[in-house]
């Protein structure tokens, strides 16, 4: 890309990402101490992805998705998984119209611009899979007939990290689908007290106002995918990817020619699949989008590399062993490479 293309570029970028301040504050104003989990979730937007949550109950994540939902003007659902839930509380049923005797297609909460899918492992099987298909094809099948998502189209799945008894984990190719995982931690005390300050009274709860519109994420999606990337960062995130496959660290470009990777080989049994590697070439776009600029940089990989790579990492029994995680390995990784 020529240089006066790119300054062309620049200036478009500036001009569609300008919704992006004032939709982060507005939700800050509502959501106190989830910066990162604001940011990620515009992200997984612009990216067109779904994002997996894992935290504890009472860290605003019913919250900020609503936020986002309300600062676009966009549609909000919100479905509690259980152990009883069918497949046609997620997605509609045929429900029959005895005045005109006909059956008549009924969506169900799945059809919403941002979806809530709360403590997705608590249901079966065949009931994640109904989501799941929804959030890959971005349509629904009702009673055989085929019915399209709307769009902008988010879900926001939750679990539990500490009640697991009675529940059925995602499997792995399932979990691969969603772009980000993020672990939500304990607000600081500063901003915990916002968040008395702003929640102790529950007749004054904060409604956002719409500060932009969904056709703004829309041609954001078609600005994000113009982002330029040099060859340098899209070998980068090649190195982040192949680094974590533990018998693949020989197909490393040449400028990883020092990196010291030995002590995480033992500790990981699969490597992230080639779907991380269009994960974090997106969500890096996506960044660079959110920051006004029409180029990526090695520090946009860097922020979203922990979110993309952490639910794609099944560590070994020794890593188990020692007590290592998925974050201990990713980070061991980007200290050990070389940045472009």
């Amino acid at each position: 890309m020529s240089q006066e293309d790119l300054q062309k570029l620049q200036r478009d970028i500036v001009e569609a990402s300008a919704f992006i301040r004032p939709l982060k504050t507005e939700m800050s104003r509502i959501v106190a101490g989830q910066s990162e989990l604001i940011d990620r979730l515009i992200a997984a937007m612009l990216a067109d992805g779904h994002v997996l949550l894992e935290g504890l109950p009472g860290l605003a994540k019913t919250l900020a998705v609503k936020t986002l939902a309300q600062s676009l003007n966009g549609k909000f659902a919100r479905i509690q998984f259980t152990p009883d839930l069918l497949p046609a509380d997620v997605v509609g049923t045929n429900i029959y119209n005895p005045q005109e005797h006909t059956f008549a297609v009924k969506q169900g909460p799945v059809f919403a611009n941002i979806v809530l899918a709360d403590e997705i492992n608590r249901a079966p099987a065949k009931v994640q899979s109904a989501l799941l298909e929804c959030m890959q094809e971005k349509q629904a099948t009702v009673a055989g007939t085929t019915l399209k998502m709307p769009e902008p189209f988010l879900v926001l799945a939750t679990q539990n990290p500490i009640e697991q008894e009675g529940t059925y984990p995602l499997p792995e190719a399932q979990i691969d689908r969603f772009i980000f995982k993020l672990k939500i931690d304990y607000p600081n005390r500063e901003e915990e007290r916002l968040v008395a300050e702003r929640m102790g009274h529950p007749e004054c709860m904060p409604h956002a106002m719409p500060v932009a519109k969904l056709e703004d994420i829309a041609n954001a999606r078609k600005w994000v995918d113009k982002i330029y990337m040099d060859e340098k960062i899209l070998d980068y995130i090649l190195d982040i990817v192949w680094a974590t496959r533990p018998n693949h660290r020989s197909e490393l470009s040449q400028r990883q020619s020092g990196a010291k990777l030995d002590d995480i080989a033992p500790m990981v049994e699969v490597g992230a699949s080639p779907r991380a590697t269009i994960a974090l070439v997106v969500a890096a776009k996506a960044m660079a989008f959110m920051e006004g600029r029409a180029y990526v940089v090695p520090q946009d990989v860097k922020s979203v590399a922990h979110d993309v790579l952490r639910h794609r990492i099944i560590l070994s029994y020794e890593a188990e062993a020692e007590n290592r995680t998925q974050d201990d390995i990713i980070t061991g990784i980007l200290n050990e490479l070389k940045t472009p």
